[in-house]
């Protein structure tokens, strides 16, 4: 794709859809060809996201293995698979080739285990497919499973005018040349090696007498998770992976694209978890599987409204003699809940973030004193409506005292639960959801009537 291609600015209109459908209805093929390699591939993928699959196979059969390997890995995952599908084995290897390692992994890695081993067998570079064989032997969410094989790497014996003649050479496979790495006769990671300290460089100059020991490197079974935020900590575009911290060996690189991929998967699974979702959904998928995903938490709503009307119950004498109480009960269990969000959001932000730092006990010292000052101000401005309102103090300094105790119990709620379940290895992503939500409702209840109880005498 030419760069002038690549700044094209963009628009998916539906004329340009129903342009596309008449020229396929029509089998016009020069001048659909055409209309496409006005378009930057990702664009190409985005307009057969929009078309039927017998349209979308239409186009992907008339362009070539270069552009449609690219679009494939463009395309909405279950478009991929619906078209996937309707490639033979030998088609997808052909497309397979023309992709870098780790996206050829993560088609394959689409297919099932049968139609997988087909598709490797076609796979004419051996090379390319021992690679391909060896990143799909990684455990998912590891930065084996996300790296690639293409990368530029030098030897520090080489000369500088012998490694530019090398890295020629290397660099046609590579689509990016984020960075330059040198490695020893071991094949042993040791450092990295500036551009510019190479084109300034005495041409008969050692490698090893310019190149940087400072280098940045993950292991090969690191979570990916670790991965983006070293990267995003350390502002790179690519890092290396090394076999082990004892074993330095370079085994191949991860880039920032890939990484961003990481980070936006990880982003829409939180977003899922806070929304009070299990698995990967998207609004497109059948009403059995959002079912799946919604009924869970749903359920668990369920029962904590039976557990709040239980405790209601138990205080129906409280009722009877102080009705306006039933009147600021959706209040409490409300200001309960976004209180509880609040903290909770916040942790789960901190910890994705690596900027918790300290103990549990400073954290919840630091919430509990945040939540008290919160609650005092609502709890006064509140405690003056009532007043107003009723015209009894008790009754005002009953619902205003319980709103400040709610409010702190809340945010100690908010900010333990998620800091409890990292520690446990569990997403704390869970925690901002109605998983709290639900528990302050309960606890605020609770809390509400029975200070309530003892403030009014009842």
């Amino acid at each position: 794709m030419s760069e002038e291609k690549e700044n094209i600015q963009f628009e998916l209109t539906d004329e340009l859809i129903e342009q596309v459908e008449q020229l396929i209805e029509t089998q016009n093929d020069k001048e659909l060809k055409k209309l496409m390699d006005e378009f930057h591939y990702a664009d190409i993928a985005e307009i057969l996201d929009e078309l039927n699959l017998e349209e979308a196979m239409y186009v992907i059969k008339l362009l070539d293995s270069e552009t449609t390997s690219d679009i494939l890995m463009e395309l909405d995952d279950d478009n991929r698979e619906k078209v996937l599908k309707n490639l033979s084995s030998k088609e997808i290897a052909e497309e397979i080739e023309e992709l870098d390692t780790d996206d050829a992994a993560d088609i394959i890695s689409e297919l099932p285990e049968e139609r997988r081993q087909e598709v490797i067998s076609h796979i004419e570079d051996e090379e390319h497919r021992a690679e391909i064989n060896e990143l799909l032997s990684y455990e998912e969410d590891t930065a084996g499973s996300l790296m690639a094989k293409e990368l530029v790497k030098v030897y520090e014996t080489w000369t500088v005018a012998g490694c530019l003649r090398r890295i020629r050479g290397q660099a046609k496979d590579v689509t990016r040349v984020h960075s330059i790495y040198v490695v020893n006769k071991q094949e042993k990671l040791i450092g990295r090696l500036s551009l510019k300290d190479l084109i300034v460089a005495k041409s008969d100059q050692k490698i090893a007498d310019i190149y940087i020991s400072n280098v940045d490197y993950v292991n090969v079974n690191e979570d990916v998770e670790e991965v983006a935020r070293l990267m995003a900590k350390y502002d790179l575009e690519a890092i290396p992976v090394i076999e082990s911290d004892d074993n330095m060996v370079l085994l191949g690189r991860i880039t920032i694209d890939d990484i961003v991929d990481v980070m936006k998967e990880e982003a829409d699974k939180d977003y899922q978890l806070a929304a009070g979702l299990t698995g990967d959904v998207e609004a497109d998928d059948s009403i059995l599987q959002l079912t799946r995903a919604r009924l869970p938490w749903l359920f668990l709503g369920l029962v904590g409204g039976v557990g709040a009307f239980l405790i209601m119950e138990g205080f129906q004498e409280a009722f009877s003699k102080y009705a306006v109480l039933f009147f600021f009960t959706p209040l409490i269990a409300a200001m309960a809940g976004n209180v509880g969000v609040q903290s909770s959001a916040i942790v789960v932000q901190g910890l994705a973030n690596d900027d918790v730092k300290g103990s549990i006990n400073s954290r919840l010292i630091k919430e509990m004193l945040l939540a008290a000052l919160n609650g005092i101000i609502l709890a006064i401005f509140l405690f003056l409506f009532v007043l107003a309102f009723q015209g009894e103090v008790n009754t005002a300094l009953a619902v205003s005292v319980s709103l400040v105790v709610v409010i702190v119990v809340a945010g100690l709620i908010g900010t333990f639960v998620p800091l409890f379940l990292d520690k446990r290895g569990i997403d704390p992503a869970i925690a901002t959801g109605p998983f709290i939500t639900t528990s302050n409702d309960i606890f605020g209840i609770l809390i509400y009537f029975s200070i309530a109880k003892l403030i009014l005498g009842i």
